[in-house]
Formats: C-alpha cells, structure tokens, sequence
C-alpha cells in the first residue's frame, strides 16, 4: 500500500510566524502536480515540534484537501506524550490521513530503553485508527531504534513500517532482513535512497523530495527499471544538494531552497533562525551546479 517517493514538507510561516495558508496552497498545488506518490505534513521539516496540536490537526486536513486523491498523506503525529500522540493519530484520520509518523519520545533520554519505546510503540498502535509508521531520528532525537526492537514492532499488524534516517546502511540491511516481509522500510534521506532500494526499501521520505522531486522519482523508477548505472549517476549528483538541504543548512536552508526555485519557503519558526545571506549565496552555488538553478 505504501510505496515511493514521500516529499516531508516544510510548514511556510508569515513574517508573523503565523502559518501562511495561501503559500501553502501554492505549493501543494505544485507538488501535486508531479510524480511524488505522497506528502508528510508536520515531520521535521515542517517543525513538527514549533506546532500546537490545533495547528497540526488543520494542516493535516488543509494538505488532505489541497492535494490529489491518488497521493497519500502520512501524518506527523508523534509527541513525548502517548496520550497526545493517540490523540492527533485520531484527528489525522479524521481529516483523511491515510497512515500516522510517529517519532520516538526522547525529552528523557536515558530512559527510553528498548523496554520503554517498544511498550510507547504497542500502546499507540493499538489505540491508533491509522496505520503507524516508526520514525528513528538519531539526529534530533540522540535515540537509535535497534534492528531488533524494530523487528519485533513490525510484527504488530498496525505498525506498517519506519522512516529511518539514521544513514546506518548497516542497520537498514538487518530491518530488511529481519522484519516482517511486508513491512515498509523508507530512506530517510536521498543520500542514500539508492543503496536502501537495493536492499528491499520500498522508497523514500526525502527532505530534497520538496525542491527535486522529480529527481527523487527517478531514481526510485530506474531503480525499477533495472537502469542502475542511470539511476548511480543520479545518486551520485543529487549527494551535494542533499546534504546542503539537510544536515548541512536544515530546515532553514531547505526553505531557502524553495525560495530560490520560486516557490515558497519562508522564514522559519523561532527558535530556529532563517538562513544567513553567506548560506543563501553558498546554497545557490551549490543550486546552480546540480543545475537546479
């Protein structure tokens, strides 16, 4: 049910820092247009953390409402708070999300052992009318979800399967292997979408999905096609922008993307700050190279 290429959308904000609807729409409209087959509302990039919980619940309705039939929406839903997280997996269905992305808790680090998060996960899920996705973010969170905790969890029959972006190549090989045959394992990150499609990866949720989509698609179609030395060489291009709209510049330099490609990216939420002149000039470079520009 759940396969290709997911864009993880950035929230655009006014100057205000109040959700700019319209600019939102806009960009829907765009990506609706292309070959993604689904959008994220309220992941990282969209600064799931910055966002109330009635912020979340109209922006996954808003998204719901703006984007095609045929493309899946997959609500970020998760929260420090299980009761919380069941709550907005409850308004996402609702408001016509198809499955929920529910990040690991991990205000209180040291405790959430194996133990912890495998008892959060279960609790969710069964109190969830949406299928679940596992997300591991070490990143953000300085939490890894083993191999085999989530092994274990995928044999839940209403947790579908993880976005991992982590980068661990390693550690995505042995979920494939040892999770259930159906469940969906996603690369966090196009830097190594090609590597996780040859392993079993059933596709992507990639930041550089919001400015390249088609791209993104590409690589995930000529994987398909058995095309693999064009589908390497657009692996191997799209590494630079990747890391520069990611780890490299974050959520701010990905809206500074979306800027300079001539939609709307905005400035971000505080406490995060918008991309510096001196980043917007080296993004652009890097752009222009990559002939995106």
């Amino acid at each position: 049910m759940f396969h290709g290429i997911y864009a993880p959308i950035p929230t655009p904000f006014d100057s205000s820092g109040e959700i700019a609807w319209q600019k939102l729409r806009d960009n829907l409209d765009w990506w609706g247009k292309t070959s993604l087959h689904g959008i994220v509302p309220a992941g990282t990039n969209g600064e799931a953390v910055l966002l109330d919980g009635v912020e979340k619940t109209r922006l996954f309705a808003f998204v719901r409402e703006n984007l095609p039939a045929e493309k899946k929406v997959i609500a970020g839903t998760g929260t420090e708070s299980a009761r919380e997280t069941i709550r907005l997996n409850r308004e996402a269905a609702e408001n016509g999300a198809d499955a929920a992305l529910v990040i690991t808790p991990h205000y209180f680090t040291g405790c959430m052992s194996d133990e912890a998060l495998e008892n959060y996960y279960l609790h969710v899920a069964e109190s969830s009318p949406l299928p679940v996705f596992l997300y591991n973010m070490p990143r953000n969170t300085n939490l890894n979800m083993s191999a085999g905790l989530v092994a274990r969890l995928s044999t839940h029959p209403n947790i579908t399967g993880i976005k991992d972006s982590g980068g661990n190549i390693v550690q995505i090989g042995k979920i494939i292997e040892k999770a259930d045959s159906d469940f969906v394992v996603f690369a966090g990150s196009a830097g190594f979408l090609l590597s996780s499609l040859l392993l079993g990866a059933a596709g992507g949720t990639l930041a550089l999905a919001n400015v390249m989509p088609e791209d993104c698609v590409e690589i995930y179609s000529l994987y398909h096609d058995g095309k693999m030395e064009q589908a390497r060489n657009l692996q191997l291009n799209l590494l630079e922008i990747n890391d520069a709209v990611t780890a490299r510049y974050g959520v701010a330099g990905l809206k500074a993307a979306m800027d300079l490609i001539g939609h709307y990216g905005g400035p971000p939420r505080l406490p995060l700050l918008p991309a510096s002149e001196q980043e917007k000039r080296q993004l652009q470079e890097i752009m222009q190279q990559c002939r995106l520009l």
